[in-house]
């Protein structure tokens, strides 16, 4: 049986940000599309997305599935050859906070101040962002440590990826809270043997409330 978790290890993207999904309409804006021509919306409707699909069926990986729609809006706007890094500078540099859910900022205050080691474990974190982005995020100086497959290469849901942020963390994995948006990165953390919260972008309210139920905390207003 799990014990109340001692740890906090948190995805970024979607998680910790508002996913691109959700911001369609702010993005049609942003880059001057029509509005209502983004269509495709990830897990919030699989059906309206064959690629995320096609992802989800292991036929490509996330990193494909997001270099595509990089060149494809990079495409619309007139602009070809866009990367994720290229993609997120137009999208979120100008104000790197409001990318940041903000419940999500006030879950990771509120746990950090209960003494709770929060973590980052992320395969793209700096590769789509870049360092100066992660440098001017407020959420960030709450955030003990990251693991980011930027640079060790080892990506969710591999085991190895896990075995690292359990050694930094320096917590036993069953000690430790997992949340992630993608199913697959739940169960190989699982499997590894950490304590898992599937963070559903359907609800991301509830998926918070729940993070802080499952470590013991009572729910934020924000959540």
């Amino acid at each position: 049986m799990y014990t109340t978790p001692t740890g906090l290890l948190l995805d970024f993207g979607s998680v910790i940000t508002y996913s691109l999904f959700e911001k369609h309409r702010e993005t049609e804006a942003s880059l001057g599309l029509a509005p209502g021509s983004l269509t495709w919306l990830g897990p919030l409707d699989p059906e309206s997305d064959e690629l995320w699909r096609a992802m989800q069926r292991d036929e490509i990986s996330e990193r494909d599935y997001w270099a595509a729609r990089a060149r494809q809006l990079g495409a619309a706007c007139g602009e070809p050859g866009w990367d994720m890094l290229a993609l997120l500078k137009r999208l979120r540099h100008t104000e790197p906070d409001a990318a940041v859910r903000p419940q999500m900022l006030s879950l990771v205050r509120q746990v950090a101040s209960h003494g709770i080691r929060v973590g980052i474990l992320s395969n793209e974190l700096e590769l789509f962002y870049g360092e100066q982005f992660l440098k001017r995020l407020a959420i960030m100086s709450e955030i003990s440590l990251v693991i980011d497959g930027s640079h060790s290469k080892i990506l969710k849901p591999r085991p190895e990826a896990y075995a690292a942020a359990v050694a930094a963390m320096d917590l036993p994995a069953s000690s430790l809270l997992f949340v992630d948006d993608q199913l697959r990165n739940i169960v190989g953390a699982h499997q590894f043997g950490l304590q898992t919260q599937l963070f559903d972008l359907r609800d991301p309210a509830g998926a918070c409330r729940a993070v802080l139920t499952r470590l013991g905390l009572a729910p934020i207003t924000s959540c």
